[in-house]
């Protein structure tokens, strides 16, 4: 049967290329019927409502904006939920949330559907290339069954476990990333206007050691084993820096909210008598105020960093 496929913008339209160059049917909904005329150009057929593309498609794919438009697209008017069969499969390619996943999962279910939630790492340019990062969730079959189709459009491709998981690991990933650069964003200014030019200190920047390695590898060597009391680098000295840095923001009259959050928890870790434990374990201050245990074994991060492609 044909694949079907809807959400044909900037993430959905390379993909739903790369299908039809890989040679599958497709299928495609477009709320504008001269959208769809690239892809009808290429072999896709255009339905339509969702409902007509559920109809001749056992395999959907939506990318959408949001969950509001994935709930409209399943269960309105039209919607696909009236043109599943038993054992059709959605996958879900939104950056959704996690509760809409599951409930949207449960809805289908009762009628026989699989939903996979699968949101990507990579953007417009790794939809094009296929080096894009495919984050998947839902029942160990389906993801098997589909896995084929994900490796035609990703180089990375992940099961995470039960629904949900996926949207999950997504939304932590997109706000660590803009965290990140918020935190770039205010380093910078006090950089620059403590009179440094903006090109010489990226420049110095890319050759230190935050430059020279990957920020999430490095989780595993302190923080993710909970591996703090051998210090590579202590926490008295890196309070030390840290407050230096916050002096200069001052100094410079350049407001630094994160600066001031991170000697916050750092001298919270500090009054906890972990000064000479490594820096890292003022981490475990935001662990503690959560309420969870975020330790994994060694062997399994070894496993893990070893498995890159």
């Amino acid at each position: 049967m044909a694949i079907g496929f809807i959400g044909l913008g900037a993430m959905g339209a390379p993909l739903a290329t790369r299908l039809l160059e890989a040679g599958h049917p497709l299928v495609i909904h477009t709320r504008r019927r001269e959208a769809a005329a690239p892809f009808e150009a290429l072999g896709a057929t255009w339905a339509a409502t969702p409902r007509a593309l559920a109809a001749e498609a056992r395999t959907v794919f939506t990318m959408l904006p949001g969950p509001a438009e994935v709930e409209e697209v399943v269960f309105g008017a039209g919607g696909l939920s009236e043109g599943f069969a038993p054992g059709s499969t959605l996958i879900d390619m939104t950056t959704s949330a996690p509760s809409a996943v599951r409930s949207i999962g449960a809805s289908l279910a009762k009628a026989g559907v699989d939903l996979l939630d699968a949101p990507v790492s990579g953007g417009p340019k790794g939809a094009r290339t296929r080096r894009l990062a495919i984050w998947v969730s839902g029942p160990d079959d389906a993801f098997a069954a589909s896995r084929p189709l994900l490796d035609i459009l990703g180089d990375q491709v992940m099961h995470l476990g039960a629904l949900g998981a996926a949207t999950t690991a997504k939304l932590v990933h997109n706000c660590a990333n803009y965290g990140i650069q918020m935190v770039l964003a205010e380093v910078f200014s006090i950089g620059v206007k403590a009179g440094v030019d903006p090109a010489t200190l990226f420049a110095a920047i890319r050759q230190g050691s935050l430059g020279r390695q990957n920020v999430v590898d490095r989780l595993a060597d302190q923080f993710l084993p909970g591996a703090f009391d051998v210090p590579s680098f202590a926490l008295d000295l890196a309070f030390k820096d840290v407050s230096l840095a916050a002096d200069l923001a001052r100094e410079n009259g350049v407001p630094a909210r994160f600066t001031q959050m991170t000697l916050a928890d750092m001298t919270e870790a500090r009054n906890r008598g972990w000064g000479q434990r490594d820096s890292r374990v003022a981490m475990l201050v935001q662990e503690q105020r959560a309420g969870v245990d975020i330790r994994v074994e060694r062997a399994v991060l070894d496993g893990i960093l070893s498995n890159d492609k």
